[in-house]
């Protein structure tokens, strides 16, 4: 890897606790690498987790695309961790190549399976992929693959689409999230994936859970179980983060892409059920 090249400093209008980023797909076209960039110089954190699927090694071994753009992410993420920024990656199954190398430390980069974060109000949060609870990856891999295939062609088609729409001055659109959202299957699926997770973190003892996997923002209560995800970088746009306070919120940048704010999700009511003890120091990862 090339080093690095001198970074000018970068404005940093948001300072939080904890940001959590899953699902860049580094090494695909459809990854929207300089909007990640533009918020990756945009906030300030002390952890940064990384939710798995940032690299993309099932489409890296199809073909090979790594453009510079994708290199400066993971610069990056790298200089952040140089700089005292602590970053934990959770692999994915699009980067399960890693899972080999958990416990290891690679340019401050910690590697784990999953872990336990705990907030600034208490809260015990379990970090984890998710793509242990899907089905698909675990029973038919083939057929996980040949949907793979498939939604790279619908974002081939996404970004002619957006490309279109640059022209006439219009935001950035996601039809694959939009046709995920109009096809019931696709709905009832999100929804088992999002039921399973949370009573899996519920019987870890833990009161919430931070996933990715499904390219599907969402932070909402399941059975007395926080259930968040970050969403993706690839249709999403989108990150969740933790106030000094302990408040988690998502920021959506699919309406910003191509200016630097912050749009924020506002986080539901915390739910019956889920303690908010003391604040207590940020535990070392567990896995």
């Amino acid at each position: 890897m090339m080093p690095d090249a001198p970074e000018p400093a970068d404005p940093a209008p948001l300072r939080v606790r904890t940001v959590w980023i899953s699902d860049l797909h580094l090494g695909t076209p459809g990854c929207q690498a300089r909007a990640l960039l533009d918020f990756l110089r945009e906030v300030e954190c002390e952890t940064l987790y990384l939710v798995g699927d940032i690299i993309d090694g099932w489409q890296l071994r199809r073909s090979w695309y790594w453009p510079q753009a994708h290199n400066d992410v993971v610069q990056k993420i790298l200089r952040k961790a140089r700089k005292g920024t602590r970053v934990v990656f959770v692999p994915g199954n699009h980067d399960e190549f890693a899972r080999k190398y958990v416990t290891h430390n690679f340019g401050g980069v910690d590697v784990v399976d999953d872990c336990i974060h705990l907030t600034a109000d208490g809260r015990r949060l379990w970090i984890t992929h998710g793509d242990l609870f899907d089905g698909v990856i675990q029973c038919a891999r083939w057929l996980a693959h040949a949907g793979d295939l498939a939604y790279e062609f619908v974002l081939k088609v996404n970004r002619g689409f957006n490309r279109a729409r640059a022209r006439l001055g219009l935001p950035y659109w996601s039809l694959s999230r939009y046709l995920k959202l109009k096809v019931k299957r696709a709905v009832s699926y999100v929804n088992d994936f999002e039921r399973a997770v949370a009573h899996e973190a519920r019987r870890r003892g833990a009161d919430g859970v931070v996933c990715g996997h499904i390219h599907h923002a969402e932070m909402r209560t399941i059975d007395g179980v926080l259930y968040c995800n970050d969403g993706d970088w690839v249709e999403s746009l989108t990150a969740l983060i933790e106030h000094p306070d302990g408040r988690l919120e998502i920021i959506d940048r699919s309406l910003t892409a191509t200016a630097p704010q912050f749009t924020l999700r506002p986080a539901p009511a915390p739910a019956a059920g889920i303690a908010a003890p003391a604040p207590a120091p940020l535990p070392d990862p567990v896995h």
